[in-house]
């Protein structure tokens, strides 16, 4: 235990020293809590951060304005902490942009917000408005072509591509893990049939195969874990058999055998503690892969569908935008995956490095 406890300090002190993994970990745990209480953070708290406003659409980064707070006819029932962090707070208030505000008696008179400089008068009774009656709004990354803010949008989005990178990983680790160890450890006609199939998905494009369950599941939320998960567990199947052949020879497996061990201890108690630091490895690699599978899918409209928030779909709807003036609606999403897909790899190779200290 001792000799495990030193080994492990051996690696976080070693990964400690290397930079670029430190940096690739603080983006990564900044992530998570982006997506845990991306509803606290998220200047649009409505679920999926769909607030449309649609005299703003497609305003550039920095746009700012004040706005009435007119109230809905049906009010939304106020939900507890639970719910608000799982789903958000659906509006109680529409969002008017306005200028120019003024109030006479119980009505408030005030310009509002048709295009460029152009502004029509309007007046609301004062019962009408909620509480406060006027805000001001600054989008930081601009708002999308129905007045979405962009920001807001990519905070929400993280939630889709940690989840989806955190299900496809446990999934293809069950799988490959279980197995790699299989063939790796008990060899002959059972390695044979286990890696038959693994060169056979290996075969089949990534994008093809991921097409392919998408279409028998349906597209969906849950639907794109699945489909990302039951793509990479092959490579790990690959790491693990490999690993597992390699010391299934050594005296402490043979020690256990003579011992009258079972297949099933010696596999789980003595060989796979042993072979962790290359499957963490391939674990953030895969986590790296499915981001981008994810992004990839929803780009092509097979994955996350409207309104749900993916930094993918986001690109989608908004890449016309890049060669017009406003681009950043579709490289702010993109900017997102290139940061969190590198701050994997990055955290990746430096358990990498780590492992490999403690292996020579």
């Amino acid at each position: 235990m001792e000799q495990k406890k030193g080994a492990h300090n051996v690696v976080w002190h070693k990964l400690k020293r290397n930079k670029l993994a430190v940096a690739g970990l603080a983006v990564i745990l900044l992530s998570c809590v982006l997506a845990v209480f991306a509803y606290f953070i998220a200047p649009d708290t409505s679920p999926n951060a769909n607030r449309m406003i649609p005299e703003i659409a497609n305003k550039k980064p920095g746009f700012s304005s004040d706005f009435l707070l007119v109230k809905n006819p049906v009010a939304a029932s106020e939900p507890g902490f639970f719910k608000r962090l799982l789903s958000g707070k659906p509006d109680d208030f529409v969002m008017v942009p306005v200028k120019g505000i003024s109030q006479s008696g119980d009505t408030v008179y005030a310009g509002k917000f048709i295009d460029v400089d152009v502004y029509e008068t309007i007046a609301i009774p004062v019962k009408d408005l909620a509480s406060p009656e006027v805000v001001h709004r600054k989008f930081y990354f601009g708002t999308d072509k129905f007045g979405r803010d962009i920001f807001s949008r990519l905070i929400v989005g993280t939630r889709v591509s940690l989840s989806v990178g955190l299900i496809a990983v446990i999934i293809s680790l069950t799988l490959g893990i279980l197995l790699g160890a299989l063939a790796g450890y008990f060899r002959g006609r059972t390695d044979n049939i286990i890696m038959w199939f693994v060169n056979v998905v290996w075969s089949i494009p990534t994008l093809l195969l991921v097409f392919a369950i998408t279409f028998i599941l349906g597209k969906g939320f849950w639907q794109v874990f699945v489909a990302v998960g039951f793509t990479l567990w092959v490579s790990v199947a690959r790491l693990v058999r490999g690993q597992v052949m390699a010391i299934r020879k050594l005296e402490y497996v043979e020690a256990g055998k003579v011992l009258g061990f079972s297949n099933f201890r010696i596999i789980v108690r003595h060989i796979l503690p042993n072979i962790l630091g290359p499957i963490l490895v391939m674990a953030a690699s895969n986590f790296a892969s499915a981001i981008v599978i994810e992004a990839g899918l929803s780009f092509l409209g097979v994955g996350v569908q409207p309104p749900q928030p993916s930094w993918g779909l986001m690109i989608k709807e908004n890449y016309n935008f890049i060669i017009t003036n406003n681009p950043m609606l579709a490289l702010a999403p993109g900017i997102a995956i290139m940061i969190l897909v590198l701050a994997f790899n990055l955290l990746g190779n430096g358990l990498r490095d780590a492992f490999d200290v403690v292996n020579e």
